[in-house]
């Protein structure tokens, strides 16, 4: 299973960066490894709990 993401180098060094499912939802790593352990966990914790305010990007079959 693939997630794709959203991330970029801040000036001080820092990866911000956040799953394209959940915009809304940023969070940061020293490096992009550590950045991408830090998405996996909130992919972990979004796709496991039903969590109110949770915003989240459907298809729908129109024709």
């Amino acid at each position: 299973m693939k997630a794709k993401f959203t991330y970029w180098k801040e000036p001080d060094g820092k990866y911000l960066g956040y799953l394209n499912s959940h915009p809304d939802h940023w969070t940061q790593g020293d490096d992009l490894a550590d950045l991408k352990e830090h998405l996996r966990d909130l992919h972990d914790l979004f796709s496991a709990e039903d969590i109110p305010g949770i915003r989240k990007v459907a298809e729908l079959e129109v024709a």
